[in-house]
């Protein structure tokens, strides 16, 4: 709908950073006035539901700053820069969980926090984990915990606000419309 559309007039770059970069837009709104939008620009993620043999999901717990709190999530990480989404699913299902799958189902994409972020997540599904003998490190800066948790174990989760990030609300939702339980 082009009678919604923006025009950028200017754009400041305020702070490049590892994960993010932000810059301040001065934007022609469709009624002719002027304004400024705040835009964190990211590459984007990948979050994966894996599902073990005795149909439960591996979900990681880790402490996020932001919050100062641990969250318990599917695990999820950033595109590294030329990579596409079906390589960075693969090396973070293994950095985070020490599993690989050779059967990898893409889900959907979604946009975390469109407001203010062009942040997007490609979600994953599998349900044929393999063992990884010697799998990849997580990032130094990264400390996990792998739990496997059912599908009702994990909605009590959400009742408590240990799990409370929208992917993996999302994708518990996403396995009860599929039957699973």
């Amino acid at each position: 709908m082009k009678h919604f559309e923006e025009k950028t007039t200017n754009t400041q770059s305020i702070f490049n950073g590892k994960v993010i970069d932000v810059q301040v837009d001065d934007v022609l709104l469709p009624n002719g006035k002027n304004s400024k939008r705040e835009i964190v620009k990211h590459p984007g993620a990948v979050a994966i539901i894996p599902i073990t043999q005795d149909n439960k999901i591996i979900f990681v717990k880790q402490y996020r700053k932001p919050l100062e709190k641990t969250l318990i999530e599917i695990p999820a990480g950033k595109l590294e820069e030329g990579e596409s989404p079906d390589i960075t699913v693969l090396r973070e299902l293994e950095e985070e969980t020490g599993y690989t799958t050779n059967q990898l189902q893409y889900i959907t994409s979604f946009y975390t926090s469109p407001g203010f972020a062009n942040e997007i997540i490609y979600l994953y599904e599998t349900n044929s984990l393999e063992k990884v003998l010697e799998p990849k490190p997580l990032d130094e800066d990264e400390f996990v915990e792998l739990m496997e948790l059912s599908i009702g174990e994990a909605e009590k989760l959400i009742a408590t606000q240990e799990i409370h990030d929208a992917k993996t609300m999302y994708a518990i939702l996403y396995l009860k419309n599929k039957g699973m339980r």
